[in-house]
């Protein structure tokens, strides 16, 4: 089985024969999880723990601080990552994050970013869409429509009177409500809303 470390770091290149067992030096006390992998004798390199969670980093930072006391005899895989920055934290866009692992945070936070501009049925009025602040740069939701009426689309003397009462034509802030109101027949056919009659700017 392919370890989940080595497909994001590859196999540590030491040379090893990985003979010498990982032990503790002296009676020292250690966390139940480090215990547990010494026990088991379980790699650093294929640690129970999801990498970058709490515990996963715990355990390689606990396993350092021995390392660099004296009080544990790694073995030579495990060594390997004594001179990562594995088990290390630093200040990544405000936040306390493990060095060896700040683009997988930022890989997280790509996913979880909406699709912008790109306007759906739903919420609590009748659209939703996701924009980005061209100020601030953060992501902003806003909703638009009237959940209890329908968009007359089709109707071309009541999209015209629409863009007259809403001076549609000088709607440009895609942060606004109304510029997506103004602009609701370019997305017709994703919104289901089936072929405007004109458009409302």
């Amino acid at each position: 089985m392919i370890k989940l470390r080595e497909l994001l770091f590859g196999k540590p290149d030491c040379g090893c024969d990985n003979t010498k067992d990982t032990l503790l030096k002296e009676q020292v006390k250690v966390s139940e999880n480090l215990q547990y992998h010494l026990d088991k004798k379980i790699p650093l390199g294929e640690s129970i723990f999801r990498i970058s969670s709490n515990a996963h980093v715990k355990l390689f930072s606990e396993t350092r601080k021995l390392w660099e006391s004296n009080q544990i005899q790694l073995s030579e895989a495990d060594e390997y990552y004594m001179h990562t920055d594995a088990g290390r934290q630093g200040i990544y866009e405000g936040k306390l994050v493990p060095l060896d692992l700040p683009y997988l945070l930022e890989a997280d936070k790509k996913k979880k970013q909406p699709p912008l501009n790109k306007p759906k049925r739903g919420g609590p009025k009748a659209y939703y869409v996701y924009v980005r602040n061209p100020k601030t740069k953060k992501i902003k939701k806003v909703t638009f429509g009237s959940g209890g009426l329908k968009a007359k689309i089709g109707n071309k003397k009541a999209s015209q009177a629409f863009a007259k009462r809403h001076d549609c034509k000088n709607k440009k802030d895609r942060t606004k409500a109304s510029y997506w109101s103004c602009n609701l027949p370019r997305y017709h056919k994703q919104l289901g809303l089936g072929t405007p009659a004109s458009t409302f700017w």
